[in-house]
């Protein structure tokens, strides 16, 4: 009898480790390049660790993101990995998974709830990098401010790291802000579009243009082009590979590269982690959130990629040279590309 219960009490504890396994991402929408790359990075994590991934994608909708939740943990996730597309929609199911002990981590975009362990890289440093660039570039002038998503908390971080950087140049009235819009979902269309309303409130009067992401930076430059207007400098990040490509054709002026392959290891990772109980390593209290909830969090470095260093992207295996120096002439490449 003392055998058989034994052998029950193993093969419960086998289940319940197997169960630990199973991790499931939510995904807010695959529209930014960079997502595919976080998923292979986070999916390799996974299997080495000898867990299983499941997904959703909630293709933009916060009401979609509740019901794929809601389905992760149906389909046995003992951790989520949530990349929220509502930071206040999000939270009933956050909370749900929280009744039941399931471990959520917030991923690269903050979710402000209690136990939530959120995993990014240092937004506000993304933002001051990006000003630094464009302030570099231009010290002068009117300035565009192309805002994120308003339903996501980064775009204040950035938005913040930004106007740390260039608040003495626009108190000396070196600069001045003639447009700032957010973006809904960060969509490079609508970004486009209140580009192109902006160009036409200043007369086209728009000497650089901090943008938020790369694949905003692209509406902004298919804007400007438009217009005929060149050389205006522009920022972005991510890393996206037609963003790369831009800065080595002239066309961005920097892109804040964020290696997501380092930040979906490390979020595989403490997925596993916190789902069998432990604590995160890396991990350290942190309450910068607009709600001052203490979560304990992880932040990776980011860092800014122009034209003198594009090498660094080419030497980590990021993007081919083929692809990086696409269309860029041979007589005025940057170093990487000749």
């Amino acid at each position: 009898m003392k055998l058989n219960k034994s052998l029950i009490a193993m093969a419960l504890a086998f289940g319940t480790s197997a169960m630990a396994q199973v991790v499931g991402v939510s995904w807010s929408n695959f529209q930014e390049e960079r997502w595919k790359t976080d998923e292979a990075a986070i999916k390799a994590q996974l299997e080495k660790m000898g867990a299983k991934y499941i997904s959703a994608d909630a293709g933009g909708s916060p009401e979609k993101q509740l019901a794929d939740i809601d389905g992760l943990i149906s389909k046995g996730a003992k951790a989520l990995i949530v990349l929220a597309m509502d930071k206040d929609a999000i939270l009933p199911a956050v909370n749900k998974a929280g009744a039941q002990k399931i471990p959520v981590v917030a991923y690269d975009r903050l979710i402000e709830a209690p136990g939530v362990f959120y995993i990014t890289f240092d937004n506000v440093e993304v933002g001051r990098m990006q000003a630094r660039a464009i302030l570099a570039a231009k010290p002068k002038g009117n300035y565009v401010m192309i805002k994120g998503s308003p339903t996501d908390p980064n775009a204040n971080f950035l938005r913040g790291g930004q106007g740390e950087v260039l608040k003495a140049a626009i108190d000396k009235g070196d600069i001045k802000i003639v447009g700032e819009e957010y973006t809904d979902g960060w969509k490079p269309e609508v970004a486009q579009k209140n580009m192109e309303q902006i160009l036409t409130k200043t007369g086209g009067k728009v000497d650089a243009v901090v943008a938020s992401n790369d694949g905003m930076a692209g509406g902004v430059v298919a804007a400007l082009t438009a217009k005929g207007m060149k050389g205006v400098p522009v920022s972005g990040q991510d890393g996206d590979h037609a963003a790369l490509n831009r800065v080595a054709l002239g066309q961005q002026t920097v892109s804040v590269w964020k290696d997501a392959r380092d930040l979906g290891r490390e979020a595989a990772s403490a997925a596993v982690t916190l789902a069998k109980g432990a604590k995160v390593a890396a991990a350290k209290p942190w309450d910068g959130g607009e709600k001052k909830i203490k979560l304990d969090a992880q932040f990776l470095k980011p860092v800014a990629i122009t034209s003198k260093n594009l090498d660094d992207v080419l030497k980590a295996g990021w993007i081919k040279k083929d692809a990086l120096c696409k269309g860029v002439d041979k007589a005025n490449a940057p170093a990487a590309c000749k």
